[in-house]
């Protein structure tokens, strides 16, 4: 029987606005996305029973596949600790401790470590680097969690990595970086500064100073130089996100940063308001001020419009320094998007 993981308006809104031009399925937590989590299940177990239908934001991980696989998918629902449900996208960093220490079960590929440089210096035992790294004169820290790194990374001179941490195929660390679990780097990014408890989506770049927390980023996005975000209020308050299936703002805890959806970028010294919601294809620049907690899909500035031909110009001369162009499939989603003016 053939599984499908389903998406509805409901799962996309909830998880406005990773969720807006992509699948729940192809979030990324963890080491992987969520579709990519259950197929590497599906390859450690054969025989799993499945239903169906699952909801494409079920995060599962190898102790839920053995909770289906030993007895039955209902009871492996009642294992609460065994998966995590995402119904907001400030989730997607709050669930990331756990999912990158689920996802390192589930590598599956055995990982040799003897390539790394006598520079590095590596605490604890928990690292798990794939072929390619380049890295020299930096210090990994698995005590407080594993390390993971897909082939062809480099990381530059200075740079500290504290696990958990996971960062993707191709993905460039700058010099003196300083990245904290549990943080998720997509492949092919460019981070440097202070980043902790993010999810950075693929192609993706905060190449210079500023900080970065609990933030979830979408892909090809872009944050200028000085760029950073408020994770926590001055007040230590709970903290207000926009939430679109609502309609309105609803309490995220006391930790939330930048949430942003896929191809937005800032300007230079861009200062994020504590939990600001950016949507799809936006260009923020504001002057000498925090910016505001919602910022709509295809903004110029704040308030004006990014006017789509030029969104295409753009997106395309972004991909052309990684050698990539906008599929079709995509530009038709955004054209939609553009036209029907969903905030």
């Amino acid at each position: 029987m053939q599984t499908i993981l389903f998406n509805n308006t409901l799962i996309k809104e909830l998880l406005y606005p990773i969720t807006l031009n992509r699948n729940a399925e192809d979030v990324l937590i963890g080491i992987y996305t969520i579709k990519e989590k259950w197929m590497k299940g599906l390859l450690l177990y054969p025989s799993l029973q499945l239903p169906k239908e699952i909801p494409a934001n079920l995060v599962p991980s190898i102790d839920f596949f053995k909770c289906v696989l030993h007895n039955s998918w209902e009871f492996a629902l009642t294992q609460t600790e065994s998966y995590r449900i995402i119904e907001a996208p400030w989730q997607i960093a709050a669930f990331n401790d756990w999912a990158l220490r689920a996802d390192i079960q589930l590598h599956v590929k055995h990982i040799d470590n003897k390539a790394i440089s006598s520079t590095v210096q590596v605490l604890g035992d928990a690292l798990f680097v794939e072929e390619g790294l380049s890295a020299e004169c930096c210090t990994f820290n698995t005590h407080t969690g594993p390390i993971f790194i897909a082939k062809n990374v480099t990381i530059m001179e200075g740079v500290h990595l504290r696990g958990p941490l996971s960062i993707g195929e191709g993905a460039v660390i700058k010099m003196g970086a300083v990245i904290y679990g549990a943080t998720t780097i997509g492949p092919y990014c460019v981070i440097g500064g202070e980043v902790k408890n993010s999810v950075i989506m693929g192609y993706s770049n905060k190449a210079h100073d500023g900080y970065l927390g609990d933030a979830v980023i979408g892909s090809w996005c872009n944050l200028g130089a000085g760029t950073s975000c408020s994770n926590v209020k001055n007040t230590a308050s709970e903290i207000s996100v926009w939430n679109m299936h609502l309609n309105k703002y609803v309490e995220a805890g006391k930790k939330c940063g930048l949430l942003m959806g896929d191809y937005s970028r800032s300007a230079i010294n861009t200062s994020f308001n504590t939990g600001t919601v950016v949507g799809i294809c936006s260009h923020v620049f504001q002057t000498g001020q925090l910016t505001p907690k919602f910022i709509s899909n295809f903004a110029w500035g704040i308030n004006e419009v990014y006017q789509i031909d030029k969104v295409f110009i753009d997106i395309q001369n972004w991909m052309n320094f990684k050698h990539c162009s906008l599929e079709n499939a995509q530009k038709e989603i955004l054209y939609h998007l553009y036209n029907n003016k969903q905030s």
